[in-house]
């Protein structure tokens, strides 16, 4: 009887083995990548081990991580997404792939995603994740005051925006040294999530640099734009001293001019009335003469 009990309670043990034994696993893509505004997809595909053959997939269940509500949901038919979220693709209970699919995807897509699948040959679950990233326009480089003056301080002005994750403005002069450590930089993450960039760099009085390269970073510390202010040689600035010696030596030309001309005018003057006098005494003498000989023929 003891021995009939015991084969009894093996073949209850095997058989309850056989029951919860799993058939079935999730396997997805350790990390994805998105682009701010653009479709996503986070990757995962459900597999089956040799005993199956094919299997009913009864439940899915997408989350992202510290949200309770799915993005996603199909229950035994019936399929709930939140807007902006379905799956990747539409043959997916052919293909197994149930891969999500995020229509425009925002900073809020950023981070892990959780799925459970229930099948009717065991349960299952999986995890991945999703890096969101945005490029910065090419900064922008301003000066104060707009004309720099040699002997006075002044500051240069970099933006650069519509980036993520947050990322870094750096300052380089034109032989490739960077003045980054002399500079103010500020980061604001906007409605959207995206992150604006500014950056003050003072520049003292009798700086010899007269071009400076602000470059953005993205958080992966390559660089994605940049832009090279070029300041004018002092030359070509008209400076102050410059402005303050063209004012007075233009008057001064002018007063030149002025008078060369109107002695010329006095010269010419001078000239004419000396011949006009010398014709007017030769005039008279020729009438002396004239009437000297006519007495004479009387």
């Amino acid at each position: 009887m003891a021995s009939i009990g015991t084969f009894v309670f093996l073949c209850a043990a095997i058989a309850v083995g056989r029951s919860e034994q799993n058939f079935v696993k999730v396997k997805c893509k350790d990390a994805n990548v998105g682009l701010f505004g653009q479709q996503s997809m986070v990757e995962c595909n459900l597999e089956l081990s040799a005993e199956v053959s094919e299997v009913n997939i009864r439940v899915i269940d997408w989350k992202r991580k510290g949200e309770k509500p799915p993005v996603l949901l199909y229950n035994k038919g019936e399929k709930n997404v939140t807007r902006g979220y379905d799956f990747a693709d539409p043959s997916w209970k052919n293909t197994l792939n149930i891969s999500l699919l995020i229509t425009n995807t925002t900073v809020e897509d950023d981070g892990e995603f959780f799925l459970f699948v229930s099948t009717d040959s065991g349960n299952c679950q999986g995890s991945t994740s999703l890096k969101v990233k945005a490029k910065y326009s090419t900064p922008k480089v301003h000066s104060i005051p707009e004309k720099i003056i040699e002997d006075e301080d002044s500051t240069l002005i970099c933006e650069s925006g519509g980036g993520y994750p947050e990322g870094r403005l750096r300052w380089f002069d034109a032989d490739g040294q960077e003045w980054t450590a002399s500079a103010t930089v500020m980061a604001k993450q906007t409605e959207n999530g995206l992150f604006e960039l500014s950056s003050k760099l003072s520049l003292l009085r009798g700086s010899t640099f007269y071009t400076y390269t602000c470059a953005v970073f993205n958080a992966s510390r390559f660089k994605e734009a940049e832009f090279a202010f070029q300041r004018l040689p002092s030359e070509q600035r008209g400076d102050e001293k410059g402005n303050k010696a063209t004012k007075i030596v233009a008057p001064v030309v002018v007063i030149g001019s002025l008078t060369v001309g109107l002695l010329l005018v006095l010269v010419l003057l001078h000239r004419r009335r000396a011949r006009y006098n010398h014709h007017e005494v030769r005039r008279e003498e020729f009438n002396v003469e004239e009437g000297g000989h006519q007495l004479m023929d009387n």
